[in-house]
């Protein structure tokens, strides 16, 4: 069903990103972007790459580390490598067809793991969250931007109101299968709240774990490390950022 959904508004998903979130997902996924640390594989995987927007900003930052981008979405990932070859990166992003439950790489291969308003595509969460800590190297970053809805009453209600009612409807005169835009409204109201997730992170065996609320909470970044030994565990103590 993902797959359909996303093969169908491949070639306006980009516009009406930006068009709907008054293009803050640009400065998202740049302050994403800026909180990644590279000091041993210099490699970052881009989970549900999709159109390549995470993989190719990261790419533009850090100037001296690889990217690869995994998507199980054909279409979006063709718009990815246009997308690449217009902004001269072909050459150091690569665009793999793989499913984030069953990612095709050795453990310890990357810096940092991201994946950038994917996960709440996935319905088997902690599985795909071990699986990104899998290839990550000891000591590196697992990375989850997402949207929520916020805790803000006046901000709670614009927010509900615009994505349950506005933009499915202007997303008619823009895509011809508009019902998508119903099913990315609903995928983000049923994401768990922030504490819920970074629950789900910790149990899956991340430490360290900080979350920065985005747009008065409208999107939030979360950044795990994955233990240097398997031994230290889990239940590390959250810090809690506030930008």
């Amino acid at each position: 069903m993902v797959r359909e959904v996303f093969s169908s508004i491949h070639r306006r998903y980009d516009l009406l990103n930006r068009l709907f979130s008054l293009r803050r997902d640009v400065a998202w996924r740049r302050f994403a972007a800026g909180k990644m640390h590279f000091f041993r594989a210099h490699r970052l995987l881009d989970v549900a790459t999709g159109t390549g927007d995470l993989a190719i900003e990261t790419a533009r930052l850090h100037r001296n580390i690889g990217v690869v981008g995994v998507d199980f979405v054909r279409p979006m990932m063709e718009m990815a490598l246009m997308k690449l070859s217009r902004h001269r990166l072909s050459q150091r992003v690569l665009i793999v067809q793989a499913d984030a439950l069953n990612l095709p790489f050795p453990d310890d291969h990357f810096d940092v793991v991201g994946i950038a308003f994917g996960i709440r595509n996935i319905s088997e969460r902690s599985a795909a969250l071990a699986e990104m800590m899998r290839v990550a190297v000891p000591g590196g970053q697992v990375m989850v931007l997402e949207m929520h809805f916020p805790k803000s009453p006046f901000f709670s209600w614009f927010y509900r109101t615009y994505f349950v009612l506005v933009l499915p409807r202007a997303a008619r005169f823009f895509s011809r299968n508009p019902a998508a835009y119903h099913y990315l409204a609903d995928s983000i109201a049923d994401f768990p709240t922030p504490k819920a997730f970074v629950d789900t992170m910790q149990a899956t065996g991340l430490i360290g774990i900080e979350t920065y609320a985005l747009s008065f909470g409208i999107t939030h970044l979360y950044v795990g490390l994955k233990p240097e030994k398997a031994a230290e565990g889990t239940g590390a103590e959250t810090r809690l950022g506030r930008r």
